[in-house]
């Protein structure tokens, strides 16, 4: 289960990382990202309404990759899973979150920038991990550098990846996938404007096709 939501992720090459504040944009957000080609979300657990909008997006779009993210408990990881939800996301390693995940067979993928992180990532058997934030951390080079003494680990850089530095990071090897935001900003689903959402989400599609194949 874990090796196939590692494979579906990967051929994304995107992984939109939302913020809902109000459940009712969960199913127009969700049919913008489907038909722009990015079928598969992170809802992060930063707001009251995250739990309802995986719930939404899990029931509207079945063949969607939701996840639940920035999961700071177990408790959360039960109510995202009760939820609907098909992988965890958490911004830092936390040993209790991930064993627990993975006592459930919950796909999981915890935040690491330092070697330590991802050597306790390797002792658990995970194969991706989050790396966040991103461009604050060094970017690619330091994914590359991390990389070189864990050949089997590939990454999910999050945090700061946009349009414009998007390439640089699909190009590398050692990334999975990247979460980005810039699709799905705040003020586009507060004002509806789902139809630039869509757009939008088609342009990273693009560039994952055009890099990736």
């Amino acid at each position: 289960m874990y090796e196939k939501m590692n494979e579906q992720l990967a051929s994304y090459g995107v992984v939109p990382v939302v913020v809902l504040n109000d459940a009712k944009d969960a199913e127009p957000l969700a049919k913008a990202l489907v038909e722009g080609g990015l079928a598969c979300a992170e809802v992060t657990f930063r707001t009251d309404a995250a739990e309802e909008s995986i719930r939404i997006m899990s029931k509207a779009y079945p063949e969607m990759l939701v996840g639940a993210g920035t999961v700071l408990t177990t408790e959360q990881v039960d109510r995202a899973l009760n939820a609907g939800a098909k992988f965890i996301v958490s911004p830092g390693f936390d040993p209790e979150i991930v064993d627990y995940c993975l006592e459930k067979e919950v796909p999981v993928y915890p935040g690491t920038v330092t070697p330590t992180e991802v050597a306790q990532a390797v002792k658990r058997g995970l194969a991706v991990c989050k790396f966040f934030p991103a461009e604050q951390f060094g970017g690619v080079s330091t994914i590359k550098a991390l990389a070189a003494p864990y050949t089997m680990v590939k990454f999910m850089p999050t945090g700061g990846v946009n349009l414009k530095n998007l390439r640089d990071y699909l190009s590398c090897d050692k990334i999975a996938a990247c979460g980005g935001t810039w699709m799905v900003k705040g003020d586009m689903i507060k004002e509806g404007r789902f139809d630039e959402i869509k757009k939008i989400t088609a342009e990273a599609a693009q560039i994952v096709k055009e890099i990736r194949g």
